[in-house]
């Protein structure tokens, strides 16, 4: 599919709100593909070719310990851009960084993003914005996993991944989601049939299908109430993914 004619068109939050003029110096160097489930963005002290924008999906930022255990510290949707050390100046990724949700991305050559966030541009506001609530969302996500119960990050991932498709269906492993909350496969399991049997989700291989958000929203933690209001003083409303 083609790159988006315009900013309005765009569903990528950053993208969708530089000014026509900025937006249109960068569509020529901007690609569009698809990030199929475990697609490869970023591997830790590896160099950053490109700056990835999320169009639907999710990308997962993953802590890898040296006996390959892994935990996520970080998620982008379609609110912002893969990977913020970047705006420091990095030229190696902190972290690994894979698509957990499937979906599709603008790629940027780091160059090119690099000459964008050059001065006063819109484009350089924008993401210093987005950093901002990125790292609230980590250091959030750090007081989560100590603090809250495995069923509340639960509920919490439902949510915030639910809030990056479109639609009601989210296609991810039990495998891949023990991963992203540091448990072990059959408390995800366990969780899953849980919250099935009170008629939130739907379940079947390889997707959740989300029934009650309502529900959903009364069972997770406080953390995806902040996490939200931290992207709207950002970046304002954020709209759901087209």
């Amino acid at each position: 599919m083609p790159v988006p004619a315009t900013p309005s068109e765009c569903p990528n939050q950053i993208l969708a709100r530089l000014p026509l003029v900025e937006y249109r110096r960068l569509a020529p160097y901007l690609e569009r593909l698809d990030t199929p489930l475990k697609f490869g963005f970023f591997e830790r002290n590896r160099p950053i070719d490109f700056v990835y924008f999320p169009l639907s999906g999710e990308h997962s930022v993953l802590a890898v310990m040296d006996d390959g255990a892994t935990v996520e510290v970080g998620a982008v949707g379609n609110e912002g851009f893969s990977t913020v050390e970047v705006l420091t100046g990095s030229e190696n990724a902190l972290e690994k960084v894979v698509c957990e949700i499937p979906g599709e991305s603008l790629r940027l050559p780091v160059e090119k993003f690099k000459d964008a966030v050059q001065g006063d541009t819109a484009l350089r506001r924008l993401a210093n914005r987005y950093l901002q609530a990125y790292l609230g969302q980590v250091s959030q996500a750090v007081a989560c996993n100590r603090l809250h119960t495995t069923e509340e990050r639960f509920a919490k991932w439902m949510l915030m991944n639910h809030d990056r498709v479109p639609g009601d269906d989210i296609h991810i492993t039990q495998e891949f989601l023990a991963d992203m909350l540091g448990v072990h496969r059959p408390s995800v399991t366990m969780i899953a049939r849980s919250f099935e049997r009170l008629g939130l989700i739907r379940y079947r291989r390889g997707c959740v299908t989300i029934l009650d958000r309502a529900g959903i929203e009364e069972m997770a933690c406080e953390c995806y109430d902040v996490v939200c209001k931290q992207f709207e003083r950002a970046l304002g409303k954020l709209d759901p993914p087209r």
